[in-house]
């Protein structure tokens, strides 16, 4: 905005010598606002994050990685990395028989209903499984507005969201039931996931009323848990960086 304004400094001198000069120095004005507003809206734009294929090699093996599966509510100050965000995405309810477009985690009928909201510090994303990517939905940090004082601490938030309108083939008071069930199954490979790569994670309850209307959600679509993720905490890291 600063570097604009002074690049059309000229032109509003110019248009103060001119006969019409207050008329032609309002509507500059008006113009510099317009344009400066666009470009700071460009440059804020979330942009979509294409992350690198899931490694399937490495990790501690599953027997291992069910023996050190556990709840943590503290985290360490570092992000994740792509490498890392693909893997546990992958992990929770990716695509792993691209044929049949089926996945990693189980879901009533097939009806592959529950998304992956991702909160990072930067914005709210939600998993594409195909194209194996996080697509932006809105800027923002949703981390903190999950309803949980370490979910600020955590590198991501996932928020699990079911379509219950996927659920055709499911009665209508048997499809949160059945959204929550396959939740579960993809939180489960998650938190194996993060035992087998060193990670920290907690699945924990919300209030989804407010936090629906943040996410400007639709009717059909039902928050049902959130899950934080991030490198555990240790004795090295400063109160500050919590």
């Amino acid at each position: 905005m600063e570097t604009f304004t002074k690049k059309a400094r000229p032109s509003l001198k110019l248009a103060k010598k001119t006969t019409n000069g207050p008329i032609v120095l309002r509507l500059l004005h008006v113009i510099i606002l317009f344009l400066a507003s666009i470009m700071t809206g460009v440059g804020d734009e979330l942009k979509p994050i294409s992350l690198p294929r899931p490694e399937l090699r490495g990790g501690k093996s599953l027997m291992e990685a069910i023996q050190l599966r556990r709840t943590t509510r503290e985290f360490g100050p570092e992000k994740l990395s792509a490498k890392e965000l693909s893997g546990v995405l992958w992990a929770g309810f990716g695509i792993n028989r691209p044929d049949e477009g089926r996945r990693t985690a189980p879901s009533a009928m097939n009806s592959q209903e529950v998304e992956l909201y991702v909160a990072l510090v930067e914005g709210l994303y939600v998993y594409d499984p195909k194209a194996h990517q996080l697509n932006p939905v809105m800027t923002g940090d949703f981390r903190g507005k999950t309803g949980q004082t370490f979910s600020t601490n955590a590198a991501a938030v996932v928020i699990y969201v079911a379509d219950l309108s996927r659920l055709t083939n499911a009665k209508p008071e048997t499809r949160l039931f059945y959204a929550g069930i396959d939740t579960g199954a993809i939180s489960q490979n998650v938190y194996l996931y993060c035992a087998a790569h060193d990670l920290a994670t907690v699945v924990y309850d919300l209030n989804r009323e407010p936090l629906a209307r943040a996410m400007e959600l639709k009717p059909a679509q039902q928050i049902i848990l959130a899950q934080a993720l991030g490198h555990p905490k240790t004795n090295g890291d400063s109160p500050a960086q919590k």
